[in-house]
């Protein structure tokens, strides 16, 4: 599964376009960075750019942006009304699909010792990524800006985590960190009254309001002994909020940054404004997504909303993200299109997929004189038919009249089922993908011994994952025959037959997965390996027919 995190670097520069292009055109020199977003502002004479890809890539990009703005601006001469103490100010990674926290936290401490040494400029790193407490706040590293940025390095306790503890002055230091996924949300009310709005912004955001003497609104703040104003703390956490007047739609909104949606999530804040505007007799119409949002958060705001209507969650990713949208209301200002909405989606890089073909192009596909696909892809596909035969009867049994009370235990059987048929279905592109590196590998040069040797060594590679790849097609496919067999004993009894079909569809993926592992096995030159494969898979062929025989013997006896 890809890795991918997002970057989000601050440059300081938001008023010459020669300079920021510049810096850009750096970033996506690096292939397979995906370039999201880019947004000066002049005021604060800074802009923000947003883009995403693997790892190792988005390192590179960030380096590489930081190199040019390190060439291009020049901090002695600046000027902005945001905080700022370097030329790349700030270089957040966001991780988005696939990659923990902590290893991301891995990559931006990596980012930050190569802008530190290679570059000459002070690193600190901040929230997830920081060496100590006082450093996981941006502002606490930033406090003083560029023009109390001499002095500070010069202090024990705030010398940087990387590069010299003296001032570049062209350069300035630059803050790196790792923190989760921010979205920029405003929710929709039917009301024109800002003070309406703001009230029930001050409910929910983390900050809440102030304690006032006597009238909430022009009272006399009341302060702690620290001089501090006393607060009535919000309901959400991670949550910052104003109301205001949108004159374009002619209504009021909670504008919200949703600083860590680990914490509260879009469904979350959504939900809790709808209840806070309901006691103040406001209705929430609908919502608005600023930006771009990770597909995982669609998912779970999805699924929320179908739990709540007592549905089945394993349903196609496509039906799930409908309902996201259509409970969140994403659609009520404007047309909400996942494919420019959703990260995974705009960065997808490989629009000739297999499983993006119709049923008649697959087929066509595998029926012409190219050798992929061909087994092992068909397996792959047989096995996620199989799997989906196995959730539609889960589905159908949580939807059935009279088995209310049941809906939750057959939605956990088709979320299993789902997640099976997914993986398989990504399998049918990657079986064919080793193939072809086989094929690739057959066609490298061998006209001197080190080009023979490179040669034979890609090939034995390629080789190994086409049979780790059948190999994990026959694993997920016997997965999938516990949901199958869970339905024909407890599923609703009008699809007995379909249990029975994604039984016989489960042991043809397996078996014709096997096959492919042994005739790939008989190519790869560590015996060992292939012994030892060939002999599991063997033994998981021979358990699935025995499962998928028990499976039939209970359907045939339950038709009678």
């Amino acid at each position: 599964m890809k890795q991918l995190i997002e970057c989000v670097p601050n440059f300081s520069e938001g008023r010459d376009e020669k300079i920021i292009k510049q810096i850009t055109d750096a970033i996506e020199s690096v292939e397979g960075i995906k370039l999201l977003n880019v947004d000066p502002g002049k005021a604060t004479n800074r802009t923000v750019v947003t883009f995403v890809g693997e790892p190792e890539r988005v390192i590179e990009a960030a380096f590489q942006g930081a190199k040019m703005a390190a060439q291009l601006i020049d901090m002695r001469k600046h000027k902005g009304e945001h905080p700022r103490f370097g030329a790349t100010d700030v270089c957040p990674l966001v991780p988005i699909a696939n990659i923990s926290m902590e290893e991301t936290v891995v990559y931006a401490r990596k980012l930050a010792r190569r802008i530190g040494e290679e570059l000459g400029i002070s690193v600190y790193c901040y929230e997830f990524a920081a060496s100590k407490e006082e450093r996981k706040s941006l502002a606490n590293c930033r406090a003083g800006e560029y023009e109390g940025l001499k002095e500070k390095l010069q202090q024990t306790e705030w010398k940087p985590d990387f590069g010299p503890d003296q001032l570049n002055e062209k350069s300035g230091a630059t803050a790196v960190g790792a923190r989760n996924f921010l979205i920029a949300y405003n929710v929709n009310l039917n009301t024109t009254s800002v003070r309406r709005a703001n009230s029930i912004a001050f409910d929910v955001r983390e900050a809440g309001r102030v304690v006032r003497e006597g009238d909430p609104v022009s009272g006399k703040i009341i302060v702690d002994e620290h001089g501090e104003p006393l607060r009535i703390p919000g309901t959400l956490e991670k949550v910052r909020a104003i109301g205001w007047f949108i004159r374009e739609y002619g209504i009021a909104q909670i504008s919200m940054n949703l600083t860590d949606i680990t914490v509260t999530s879009m469904h979350q804040a959504f939900d809790e404004v709808s209840e806070r505007a309901r006691e103040r007799g406001i209705r929430v119409t609908g919502s608005e997504l600023i930006g771009v949002i990770p597909l995982q958060a669609m998912l779970d705001a999805g699924k929320y909303f179908l739990r709540k209507q007592q549905r089945s969650v394993g349903i196609p990713e496509k039906e799930i993200i409908k309902i996201a949208v259509k409970s969140l209301g994403l659609d009520e200002l404007a047309p909400f299109d996942p494919k420019k909405r959703i990260i995974e989606y705009l960065i997808d890089d490989q629009p000739d997929k297999l499983v993006h073909l119709s049923l008649e192009g697959f087929s066509n596909e595998t029926l012409s004189e190219s050798p992929a696909p061909g087994g092992g892809s068909v397996s792959a596909y047989v096995g996620a038919l199989g799997a989906a035969l196995g959730s539609m009867v889960a589905n159908l049994s949580a939807h059935k009249r009279g088995w209310d009370e049941r809906w939750e235990e057959f939605s956990d059987w088709s979320e299993k089922g789902k997640q099976a048929h997914d993986r398989l279905l990504k399998l049918v592109d990657e079986d064919t993908a080793a193939f072809n590196a086989i094929m690739d590998a057959f066609g490298l040069p061998k006209n001197t011994d080190q080009e023979k040797k490179l040669r034979s060594s890609a090939i034995q590679a390629a080789t190994k994952h086409a049979i780790e790849v059948p190999f994990e097609v026959m694993k997920t496919t016997f997965q999938s025959l516990e949901i199958i067999q869970a339905m024909a004993e407890i599923g609703n009894p009008n699809s007995l037959s379909d249990a029975g079909v994604g039984a016989l569809c489960a042991r043809t993926a397996v078996y014709g997965a096997y096959l492919n592992v042994r005739i790939n096995a008989a190519g790869l030159a560590d015996k060992a390996f292939a012994e030892k494969t060939v002999r599991e898979a063997a033994e998981l062929l021979q358990k699935t027919m025995a499962k998928e025989a028990e499976i039939l013997k209970l359907v045939e006896s339950k038709i009678g």
